[in-house]
């Protein structure tokens, strides 16, 4: 098939019908209100700063770290029953979405023939049952391990990188390079000591490129590539949606559109952005996404310093599940939402639905259809309820899942929120709130160099008993 063929086929649409005053009447929102946004100088911002924005770049110069990321990944999936993600936010929120995007619905729970390489464990917590529930279905001896952390002092990914490397001392005595690979800054931080320490097999962090903002990029690419996923054709589809979004033309651009939909939303008061795939395949994106636009649009000042306290709380939902303990929220509660609905037009199997109980009406009707049916009136139907009841939404569109859509998808949310970025007129890049529960972290484990914050720590307020409920 020809290339600008398959590209077209599978190009991602955006439907904002029932975001606009055309459909919705009243609470919908006019063009005149999303013209009313600064969007040519969001769009200058984009432009001037796309140097800046390294994570851009991610589709078009990997060539040869693909390669190397695909030789490791076949070595891995030859000597390996397990497959370990050590890691917490961006780097382990974009591995889960992907495996659970591409790869088989019950992936490890498949016999090894079935698979297309180990069983992928991504362990996102510090929870200590969960590492110990971990080391009871896994045999380190038979596990590659990759850490993840950029900066080297993410203390939820050390303590399980101190924990994985004192069980592999004991495993394998002093050289355990052959069962745990590292990624993180080429130069700067802690992870990469250790890696020349213990001679590790090491990828790179692009600099630039924000742990949000890296699922394109080793991080998450070798982890796919364990799995068996195309990473080629994922970059490939990523690649394509850049093509799309470096259109100036705000209403025609598959990215800035939603941006600027939702910034419009906001000011409204629509201060919740509900994203609803309605595939399991995608469940994980919407956490993947969760933080991408929390964790870039949360923010108190504006780039000139002005306390904003901007943001839009994102909602994690996935239809038809959720039709059964959220939608009556959405159709019937407050206007403070934008639900975006992420529809797949062709799943990857047809689930027919067989004839029976014909005596029993309320049964037999879905006889003779199929689940693909169903789902996709189940989508139907919640739209319509929403656009009935005067609450605003979108959907997204994707043709079918695969390794080129989901990297189009990918690609298009980091544009997206960045877009949102410059029409809110701030620093999508940073976390300042983040690093602020990070050095309490430190202060209360006793790391050296944050006495300061102990001591702010131990001047807070001290709890009132009268206020714990015994």
């Amino acid at each position: 098939m020809e290339t600008g063929t398959f590209e077209e086929s599978m190009r991602i649409t955006i439907d904002y019908n029932n975001m606009m005053q055309e459909t919705l009447g009243a609470r919908g929102l006019t063009k005149a209100e999303l013209t009313a946004l600064p969007l040519r100088e969001a769009v200058k911002g984009m432009k001037e700063k796309r140097g800046q924005m390294k994570w851009r770049e991610l589709p078009h110069n990997q060539d040869a770290i693909v390669g190397e990321i695909e030789a490791v990944a076949k070595d891995v999936r030859a000597r390996f029953e397990n497959f370990v993600v050590l890691g917490i936010g961006g780097s382990a929120l974009g591995p889960i979405a992907v495996q659970q995007a591409l790869s088989h619905l019950r992936y490890n729970d498949l016999p090894r023939e079935k698979r297309n390489g180990p069983r992928l464990f991504v362990e996102d917590n510090v929870d200590p049952e969960r590492m110990n529930a971990l080391l009871d279905v896994i045999d380190v001896e038979k596990t590659c391990f990759n850490v993840i952390t950029k900066s080297g002092s993410t203390s939820e990914t050390m303590s399980q990188l101190l924990i994985v490397t004192d069980l592999l001392h004991r495993a394998l005595g002093e050289d355990i390079s052959t069962h745990l690979i590292a990624t993180t800054d080429r130069e700067k931080g802690n992870l990469i000591k250790i890696a020349k320490r213990e001679n590790l097999q090491t990828f790179y962090v692009p600099d630039g490129v924000g742990g949000r903002f890296s699922e394109l990029c080793p991080v998450g690419l070798l982890a796919a590539a364990v799995c068996g996923i195309d990473i080629r054709m994922l970059l490939r589809g990523a690649a394509y949606m850049d093509r799309l979004t470096q259109n100036e033309n705000v209403f025609e651009n598959p990215a800035y559109l939603p941006a600027a939909l939702q910034v419009a939303a906001m000011k409204r008061g629509a201060n919740i952005h509900v994203l609803m795939p309605y595939a399991d395949s995608l469940k994980y994106i919407a956490d993947w996404y969760a933080q991408l636009w929390a964790e870039s649009l949360g923010k108190r000042t504006d780039n000139a310093g002005n306390e904003i306290y901007a943001g839009q709380t994102p909602v994690k939902s996935l239809g038809v599940t959720d039709q059964h303990s959220q939608v009556q929220l959405y159709t019937e509660g407050p206007f403070d939402k934008v639900v975006t609905f992420l529809s797949v037009d062709r799943y990857r199997s047809t689930m027919p639905i067989p004839n029976g109980y014909l005596d029993i009406p309320d049964v037999s009707f879905l006889s003779g259809h199929t689940q693909n049916e169903l789902i996709a009136a189940e989508e139907a139907a919640t739209e319509y309820a929403l656009m009935k009841s005067g609450h605003l939404s979108y959907a997204i569109r994707m043709p079918e899942v695969n390794a080129f859509t989901v990297g189009e998808l990918l690609y298009l949310f980091e544009v997206m929120t960045a877009f949102a970025g410059e029409l809110l007129f701030l620093n999508a890049f940073d976390q300042p709130g983040v690093e602020e529960g990070k050095n309490a972290t430190y202060a209360l484990l006793g790391k050296p160099g944050f006495a300061e914050k102990k001591a702010e720590l131990d001047a807070a307020p001290k709890k009132r008993a009268e206020y714990v409920v015994r």
